[in-house]
């Protein structure tokens, strides 16, 4: 996702650095003249500046986009900490909550720079692919300023993609990491052949209990009915692009979590955020029986077919 910000950005005639962890792969993809691992076949932009060094790389910047992934945010911005403005919008493209802390990723911007930091979330249902092949797509802006959120979003609103505002940042990052464990549990699914009645009814009460810890963490309802959160949670969990789903599938088929992380080329933040999930959800005192039951499977060797059982037999309620 930060290159295809970055492809938006240029696309817009910002001027536009890209920095990485690791300068030698920074500097063959500006060799390359793409995103060689992770988006091959879709040329950078001539105007992108590529700019290995930690001291220069906010020099001069008015807007800068964090694209770690939420487990290393802390040791990266803790390495670009001495270089960075704290008055300079940090958008966030990262989902997941931090393990220990229970962190949102604004939140961990916080916590490293020891300050209030204006943090925006860029998220919704935005498949990179999709992105650099310009099919349309939309997402949200969030942040507790709403003259922040404007700016972001009209900085990369394009033809080709819509983006909307929203100050409830709360619930936009929680929509984003959470779906991402249903995505999970959608993929378990899918390599066990259970249908598209299960998948429908998987998407609904995830959702539900997704909405459920939001508001208890002092999120908007409506946000979770929005691109956010139910447009996010659709798209992970029927896209045989999406990270989680597809590890999910490998589960159902029967691989072991090992072994399916090692079949993934790069990072499935369901996994790490499941167990952060499971904390922030005991501490709310909040039933995520959907959230349990992925946990089980990945880390308390309960079989897929036990995990579903359970939940197919827990007590009779009301919608």
């Amino acid at each position: 996702m930060g290159t295809i910000c970055a492809m938006l950005l240029c696309e817009k005639n910002f001027s536009v650095k890209m920095w990485g962890y690791d300068s030698e792969q920074l500097l063959e993809m500006k060799a390359k003249g793409e995103n060689y691992k992770f988006l091959p076949g879709y040329p950078l932009p001539k105007n992108l500046i590529f700019e290995p060094d930690d001291s220069k790389i906010l020099a001069d910047a008015n807007m800068i986009i964090s694209a770690t992934p939420c487990q290393f945010m802390r040791s990266i911005w803790q390495r670009l900490k001495p270089f960075t403005d704290a008055n300079i919008p940090i958008v966030s493209v990262t989902k997941g909550i931090e393990n220990n802390t229970l962190l949102r990723p604004s939140q961990i911007l916080a916590d490293v720079m020891e300050a209030p930091v204006k943090a925006v979330s860029l998220s919704g249902p935005t498949i990179a692919d999709e992105l650099a092949r310009k099919l349309p797509a939309t997402a949200t802006a969030a942040c507790n300023d709403e003259t922040i959120a404007e700016a972001v979003q009209q900085a990369f609103n394009t033809s080709t993609f819509r983006v909307y505002r929203n100050t409830d940042i709360i619930g936009v990052e929680l929509a984003g990491a959470l779906k991402n464990i249903i995505a999970i549990a959608a993929g378990i699914l899918d390599g066990i052949g259970a249908g598209d009645n299960a998948k429908a009814a998987l998407l609904s009460r995830g959702l539900a209990e997704i909405t459920r810890l939001g508001i208890a963490m002092g999120a908007m309802q409506n946000t979770f009915a929005g691109l956010s959160g139910l447009g996010d949670l659709v798209t992970t969990c029927i896209s045989p692009k999406g990270r989680n789903r597809a590890f999910g599938q490998r589960i159902g088929a029967g691989m072991s979590c090992a072994d399916a992380l090692k079949a993934n080329a790069s990072i499935v933040e369901g996994v790490p955020t499941c167990k952060s999930v499971i904390g922030l959800a005991k501490k709310c005192e909040i039933e995520m029986p959907i959230t349990e039951a992925v946990f089980a499977v990945l880390f308390s060797g309960t079989t897929v077919e036990n995990a579903l059982a359970q939940l197919m037999t827990r007590q009779l309620k009301a919608e």
